[in-house]
């Protein structure tokens, strides 16, 4: 082994010890979901972009909340509404009588994190105000292009089941989510501690910062150096471009997120201490990474099928890799 891969080696290990302290710091306020919150935790490492979409009163947003609390960063939030303008997401230019010039004021995605609530009450043109800053990590208004600071990301939540008062999520926007996820309902005993917490005053409000956000930028730094062998990028393609030519489906796996994949794959592996990614990490996430960006066609809907059935399928046809993984 030689001296970078040693010292790769070393900065992955201090990934993975700060990613359990960033779990442990989320799960003081969201209990009996370790997986979820694992999931959600591993999507900021990636600095991706979150979509947490489920019924009312699960925890979705104290979950963005609690993870936004945790590093000590800029965070704002936007509760989405129909009346919301653009402006009001990224910014606007105003006429400054003193200095006799327009001045850029920022709007609410000027910050590290974003928590967007209830994103699918917005309306279709604010929505498509955020398409340019997830993708490009800045906003142009009246032909300037001011960046938002880094890391970025987004944590957006949605009511899947309540259709008043919301406009559906386009696809341009919904394949700009590194991971979609469910919340679920806790266990018994998992809701008995929320019940007593809250009685006891304890919420999101409550959590402190574990990191700065220079480490979180270095967090994010060496999760990109996380090693792809050849092998598993070759897999990685091949199980997005099956997506593409399967019958049920009209609209397959995007290139966007054949790199999101990767990048996620990238932050499991160093958060299990690996400085290299295999084929597990890739299985493991794709459900996640890869679902929300297929459209299935109708009749395939009416028989049943869901785009997670499908990536279930086309990952146990595929060869995984046998190639050595660590150069």
């Amino acid at each position: 082994m030689n001296v970078g891969h040693d010292d790769l080696a070393r900065q992955v290990a201090w990934v993975a010890e700060r990613y359990e302290a960033l779990v442990a710091n989320v799960q003081r306020v969201v209990r009996g979901k370790d997986g979820v919150v694992r999931l959600a935790t591993l999507c900021v490492l990636a600095e991706g972009h979150l979509l947490i979409e489920d019924v009312p009163g699960v925890g979705k947003t104290s979950m963005a909340k609690a993870l936004a609390a945790s590093v000590d960063g800029s965070v704002r939030r936007v509760q989405f509404t129909p009346d919301l303008l653009p402006s009001d997401v990224t910014g606007v230019q105003i006429y400054d009588a003193g200095r006799r010039e327009f001045v850029f004021h920022e709007g609410a995605v000027f910050a590290n994190i974003v928590l967007g609530d209830e994103i699918n009450r917005a309306s279709p043109k604010t929505q498509s105000a955020l398409l340019e800053v997830m993708e490009e990590r800045q906003v142009t208004v009246d032909g300037i292009a001011y960046p938002v600071p880094r890391p970025f990301v987004v944590m957006a939540t949605q009511n899947p089941i309540e259709h008043g008062g919301t406009y559906p999520l386009p696809e341009a926007q919904i394949d700009r989510f590194m991971v979609r996820m469910s919340v679920g309902y806790p266990g018994h005993d998992a809701e008995v501690e929320i019940l007593d917490r809250r009685m006891a005053g304890l919420g999101a409000e409550q959590v402190q910062p574990v990191m700065s956000t220079s480490d979180l930028v270095h967090l994010c730094g060496v999760v990109q150096r996380v090693h792809l062998a050849p092998a598993i990028k070759n897999y990685i393609v091949m199980l997005t471009a099956s997506t593409r030519q399967l019958p049920q489906v009209r609209l397959g796996v995007s290139p966007r997120g054949t790199i999101a994949l990767a990048a996620a794959a990238q932050a499991r592996a160093a958060a299990a201490g690996r400085p290299f990614v295999t084929a597990d990490d890739v299985k493991a996430l794709a459900p996640y990474v890869l679902a929300h960006r297929m459209l299935l066609r109708p009749e395939a809907e009416l028989q049943g099928t869901t785009a997670v059935s499908l990536l279930e399928a086309t990952v146990s046809a595929l060869q995984v890799p046998t190639e050595r993984l660590v150069g």
